[in-house]
């Protein structure tokens, strides 16, 4: 049990680096310099990062049923295992439900609304659902890594200062993020951008 919890434990420490390895990679799109996106990310005690594992049971009907209702996820980064069999997940690209195949050793990566608002819509979240299976159970783990509760999240200073770029967001906490988001997640996340820009307190922001 002792090993299994040790083996688990460094699994979750290597998915954490290539999180944050996969961060650096996201700064080159919109053009911030290497690191930025985990500097941000940072808050007073560091970010979060959790495993959650997800087992859908087989539906004779699965129109009936909603299974894991389309939504875009809050914090930064997800590192996804599928079932290597049994498929489910569906992307919206061009308003159309696009399958992921299920796919044996290998990671979707999705991005969070957080990179949203740092890169000013340059990566933008994705909008995802999962469908009920017909006859086989379907299992995948996620791998999450958000923002500090307390980090703040605003536009990144380098695209404000290119003429070409517009401030598209408001700056927030991540916490007072997520206390909307609980209540919002399955709906458009234009709004909650909007509730959160008109229910948060702070001033300027220092850039250091």
């Amino acid at each position: 049990m002792n090993a299994n919890r040790k083996t688990m434990k460094e699994f979750a420490a290597q998915l954490e680096k290539l999180a944050e390895h996969l961060l650096d990679l996201l700064c080159e799109n919109p053009g911030l310099e290497r690191g930025y996106l985990k500097k941000v990310f940072y808050g007073s005690k560091g970010p979060t990062f959790g495993t959650k594992v997800s087992n859908y049971l087989p539906c004779l009907q699965p129109d009936l049923i909603k299974g894991l209702r389309a939504h875009t996820d809050a914090g930064g980064i997800v590192l996804l295992f599928q079932d290597g069999k049994v498929s489910g997940l569906q992307l919206l690209k061009d308003g159309e439900r696009v399958d992921v195949p299920p796919k044996h050793h290998s990671i979707v990566i999705n991005i969070g609304d957080q990179l949203e608002v740092i890169t000013n819509g340059k990566n933008k979240s994705v909008m995802h659902r999962v469908i009920a299976p017909t006859d086989e159970n379907r299992i995948s783990l996620a791998s999450f890594y958000n923002s500090g509760s307390d980090a703040v999240i605003y536009l990144a200073p380098a695209l404000v200062e290119r003429e070409e770029n517009k401030d598209l967001y408001s700056k927030f906490v991540f916490s007072d993020y997520m206390k909307l988001y609980a209540g919002l997640k399955f709906q458009a996340k234009e709004p909650r951008f909007e509730a959160v820009e008109n229910t948060n307190n702070l001033g300027p922001i220092a850039i250091v």
